[in-house]
């Protein structure tokens, strides 16, 4: 399962949603469901806008974890 982290990642660095949809020219709707982790595909170009935002590697954003089925 692959989980994004978007919202510890934004904490972490002390910005809003708000501040990094101005940032990365991305709709604050898309920007929000990245960060409630609703996002059914993920966008390389948006993930691309994120990580040279906020000056981090992708792997800061998604976590991948095995189920145990």
């Amino acid at each position: 399962m692959i989980r994004l982290t978007l919202d510890k990642v934004l904490t972490e660095k002390q910005i809003s949603r708000y501040e990094l949809a101005k940032r990365t020219g991305i709709q604050y709707a898309v920007i929000d469901k990245y960060y409630k982790n609703t996002v059914k595909r993920y966008d390389s170009f948006v993930l691309d806008r994120i990580c040279t935002a906020l000056h981090c590697d992708v792997s800061a954003l998604l976590l991948y974890t095995v189920d145990s089925d």
